[in-house]
């Protein structure tokens, strides 16, 4: 049996070599020396640098409110369902929480085409890393591999179109139990930044759902406590802000919640229970609105 990979119209003819060639074991190292403009923030063949300006008559899809906070035992991350195009509510239920590998999770704010494909990549290449390998990257190595690809849409950032990520981890080599829940925040020129006090929010609801999370965070808490005070957050960031979406117990819409700790890893929490913590707030809210 031919061992090489099929050739898909030419595309890959002059890179058949690459294949076999030992080198970087991070696949996006491979896509970026063999077909670059398949990157996210990349422009096609065939366009300029100079192309639509976020703002300038088109209005691409942006993701909005992720929040992340630790408990006893690991981490949570939660996000809002809301994808706004301008003043328009481009779609109601899109999903901006990822597990993206066994022990970490990544949620995203920003223009939500290019920020999916990125994460979508971003998880494809720890894939690639621990089958290469024979391990699993480190959790400082996750983070500065996102930290990379950041600064890699940088020239898409420049034109309007930035990608936030929030990325959550369990540190299974930590050596303080403490500090193995690990919340990495991102400026949108790469630059990383961890964050130790257990909490943060990014989006155009962050300010209300960090004002929530100061007063409601309780590291000692449990995982179900963590969860609730998650999903608080985002409703009072949707309570003040518009991108932010709100939880819709008519069309069934809750917001995506994945608990990372030690002993389960990283899990997507079912709508079940979502829906089920999410009308103990709202019951809770008609009787305090103010929380």
């Amino acid at each position: 049996m031919d061992p090489r990979p099929p050739v898909n119209n030419g595309i890959f003819a002059d890179h058949l070599g690459a294949y076999f060639a030992p080198g970087s074991p991070s696949f996006t190292d491979f896509v970026a020396a063999t077909a670059p403009h398949l990157l996210p923030g990349r422009v096609p063949e065939g366009l300029t640098a100079a192309g639509p300006r976020a703002g300038a008559g088109f209005e691409a899809p942006h993701g909005t409110t992720i929040v992340a906070l630790t408990f006893s035992e690991g981490v949570v991350i939660a996000g809002d369902r809301r994808a706004t195009a301008g003043n328009v509510i481009a779609q109601r239920d899109i999903e901006k929480v990822f597990i993206t590998d066994s022990y970490s999770a990544v949620g995203i704010a920003g223009s939500a085409g290019i920020a999916l494909e990125m994460i979508r990549l971003f998880s494809v290449d720890l894939e690639h890393y621990e089958k290469i390998e024979g391990v699993p990257l480190s959790l400082d190595g996750k983070a500065n591999k996102l930290a990379g690809m950041l600064r890699q849409n940088l020239g898409a950032a420049l034109q309007g179109f930035v990608v936030v990520p929030l990325f959550v981890g369990y540190d299974t080599e930590a050596t303080e139990p403490s500090k193995a829940a690990r919340i990495v925040t991102y400026d949108p020129t790469g630059g990383r930044y961890d964050e130790w006090l257990g909490y943060h929010a990014v989006g155009s609801g962050s300010v209300f759902a960090k004002s929530s999370l100061k007063k409601l965070h309780d590291p000692a808490a449990d995982e179900s406590k963590a969860i609730r005070t998650a999903i608080e957050a985002l409703y009072d960031a949707a309570d003040d802000d518009t991108a932010t979406g709100g939880p819709d117990m008519i069309r069934k819409i809750y917001p995506v919640v994945v608990s990372i700790s030690g002993a389960e890893g990283a899990v997507r929490r079912p709508d079940s229970e979502i829906e089920e913590i999410t009308a103990q707030v709202l019951a809770a809210r008609a009787v305090r609105p103010g929380g």
